[in-house]
């Protein structure tokens, strides 16, 4: 089930006016207040409170706030009369409160909302990026500071996913897209920034010149913990998201503006060595993760949504998806324990966002690949699912755009980007953009030609003897492709079609191809989610993003000054990326999708200079339009200079067309 679809109007859609934003307020900064002093034994105590004077001190004269939701992350409680609250205590845990709509929490400096307390008596055990200071014994009261914020019903968030910066390079990268954007948009009408996990690419220290970075937005941040936030030297679970606990709060809480309650989830269990009956966790191999829920996290969303009214919309945010088209048939990419998630939920109007996979996925209700059942247990998806792509792309790989970042085209073919979630009442509309772009693309097209699939063959059989890049000089590259927008009869003839990648597309868009104005060609989804497995290779690729990923540059770039030490570039944890200019890993490549659609061409189409309108409606009944000339030849003409240097004389000038 999901909710009552909205369909507001482009513009509205990318930027809500600013007179419906009424009291966000950046100015806020303050703290959690706590009492130092003798705590009553296994108890927490405390109040949430209106803070007058915005000093985030609990002063006498400052009212309580009944009705307000806290939880030390697992029991959950509603404030009485006067905005008191009382929990059982125990060792490491987080105390929080939701923060209730109409209402915001203080931020720090930077933008990050201070709603909770870390409770850890004794402190991480030793981290290498430090975990948690010993916190010492309960103190004797946390109170929990608020100030009215009348955002109302309509509001905007903006989601990322994987910004997954392992270096300072990569770190300015996330400067020159996410922090320009940020800085340079009117930011009125939007209430929280969410980053669905995997903000650091391990190196946990880089997390301070990251947040100023996003802080340029003037917006509150949220953020959801991925398998690349880490403490990777922890022995269990419970400490590995110690750094993450103390740079951003809980690694799982819960918060609501206007009639929507967004939902934090932790989804990944480090190490699962020992703890999950998978071959991957087992518990002589080397420490690594698991998609799944604990029991304790489990328990508290239990009792956090029986606080919430059946009505709201429910946000579930979570860094590996519940499922996923990309990770299918791979158990530790996707939820184990999903079923017990879905029962909790039940059958309110929900929305599931997540990261991790570097795709862009929709995924609607009633749709299923092959895999899941196996993978989570469960068949159909019963809400809205979207992952919500990599702001990194395919982990910033590529040669340089017009910005001077690497393109990373993403596995299923769409830019890097975000998304805009506009929300009034418990309904919405999601739209993804990329950095620079307008709301108004969201998609592009290109041939799929016997000429490229015999040289996509060719390219993916190079990709398969050199997984990574090397000295190998490769098969094929984007210049043996030719002119992607000439077709010759033969092509025509042996079967092409238009490929249109709409980089947000669901099985409820619509995508028509129509030629020199004639009748529309409905074009046909190429992966229908109907339980089938995933299909692959040369005639489910992306001809325009396999051109894009097929040949980088920047791998052959040397130079006398730095030489090795500049030499092509490096990504992940310092992987070198240097040799002969060929592709990415196949790994990488576009050579399936779930948002690929297909129109077959006329086979008579007449040589000459053709128009091709590409328009798609979305499942909220927007429109976008393409249009792209292209060529029909009886054989393709010679594309570079034909003479000789020199040769263009009279006599040569005699023979030119």
């Amino acid at each position: 089930m999901h909710p009552r679809i909205v369909i507001l109007s482009l513009a509205a859609a990318l930027a809500l006016p600013a007179a419906l934003a009424l009291a966000k307020d950046p100015t806020y900064v303050g703290s959690v207040h706590l009492v130092r002093g003798d705590a009553v034994p296994g108890t927490a105590r405390g109040t949430v409170f209106l803070d007058a004077d915005r000093d985030s001190r609990l002063d006498p004269g400052e009212k309580g706030i009944p009705g307000v939701m806290v939880s030390n992350g697992r029991e959950v409680v509603v404030t009485d009369a006067e905005g008191a609250y009382a929990l059982p205590a125990y060792d490491d845990m987080n105390l929080f409160v939701t923060k209730p709509a109409g209402y915001a929490t203080p931020v720090n400096a930077d933008l990050v909302p201070q709603f909770n307390y870390v409770h850890k008596v004794a402190g991480s055990p030793p981290l290498r990026f430090g975990g948690i200071a010993p916190t010492g014994p309960l103190p004797a009261a946390v109170n929990f500071p608020l100030i009215e914020d009348r955002v109302g019903d309509r509001f905007q968030c903006l989601v990322f996913g994987d910004t997954q910066t392992y270096t300072n390079r990569e770190l300015s990268y996330v400067r020159d897209t996410v922090g320009r954007m940020l800085a340079g948009r009117d930011n009125s009408a939007t209430e929280c920034l969410i980053f669905e996990g995997d903000v650091m690419g391990d190196d946990l220290s880089l997390y301070g010149r990251f947040r100023k970075i996003v802080a340029a937005g003037g917006v509150p941040q949220y953020y959801v913990p991925g398998n690349h936030d880490l403490d990777f030297d922890a022995g269990d679970d419970h400490h590995s998201f110690d750094t993450f606990r103390r740079e951003w709060g809980p690694e799982y809480y819960s918060f609501d503006i206007g009639k929507v309650h967004f939902v934090v989830l932790d989804d990944v269990r480090y190490p699962c060595n020992g703890v999950d009956d998978h071959a991957f966790c087992d518990p002589a191999g080397k420490p690594t993760f698991n998609g799944a829920i604990h029991e304790r996290q489990l328990e508290w969303l239990r009792n956090d949504l029986a606080h919430v009214p059946a009505d709201r919309l429910i946000v579930l945010n979570a860094h590996i998806p519940f499922v996923s088209y990309t990770n299918a048939t791979r158990q530790q990419g996707q939820v184990d324990n999903l079923a017990e998630l879905y029962e909790i939920v039940g059958d309110r109007p929900a929305l599931g966002l997540s990261g991790h996979t570097h795709t862009v996925e929709q995924i609607l209700p009633g749709e299923h690949f092959h895999g899941w059942r196996e993978a989570t247990g469960t068949g159909p998806a019963p809400f809205h699912q979207i992952v919500t792509g990599a702001v990194s792309g395919s982990w910033w790989a590529g040669d340089l755009d017009d910005d001077g970042i690497p393109h990373a085209t993403q596995r299923l073919g769409a830019p890097r980007g975000y998304y805009a979630i506009d929300f009034d009442g418990s309904t919405y509309v999601d739209t993804y953009l990329t950095f620079g772009g307008t709301g108004g693309e969201q998609m592009h097209a290109s041939f799929n030609t016997p000429r490229f699939r015999a040289w996509v063959r060719a390219l993916f059989s190079h990709a398969r003897r050199h997984p990574r890049p090397s000295n190998a000089l490769p098969t094929v590259t984007v210049a043996d492709l030719g002119d992607m927008n000439m077709l010759t009869v033969r092509d025509l003839a042996e079967g092409s079609w238009v490929a249109v990648n709409v980089w947000n597309g669901s099985k409820e868009s619509r995508v028509r191809v129509s030629i020199d104005g004639g009748a529309p060609m409905e074009a046909v989804r190429t992966q229908p989610g109907e339980g089938e497995d995933s299909f692959k290779g040369p005639r489910y690729a992306d001809p325009l993003a396999l051109a894009k990923q097929s040949t980088n540059a920047r791998l052959a770039v040397r130079s006398i000054v730095g030489g090795d030490e500049t030499a092509g570039f490096s990504i992940w944890r310092g992987e070198a990326w240097k040799g002969a200019p060929g592709p990415f890993p196949l790994g990488m490549m576009v050579y399936r999708s779930n948002h690929l659609w297909r129109a077959d061409l006329p086979p008579d189409l007449a040589p000459g200079l053709h128009t091709m309108e590409v328009v798609t409606t979305d499942r909220y009944g927007r429109t976008f339009r393409l249009v792209q000339p292209f060529e029909v030849v009886g054989t393709l003409p010679e594309m570079g200079w034909p003479w000789a240097p020199g040769e263009l004389g009279t006599a040569a000038k005699a023979r030119a067309p």
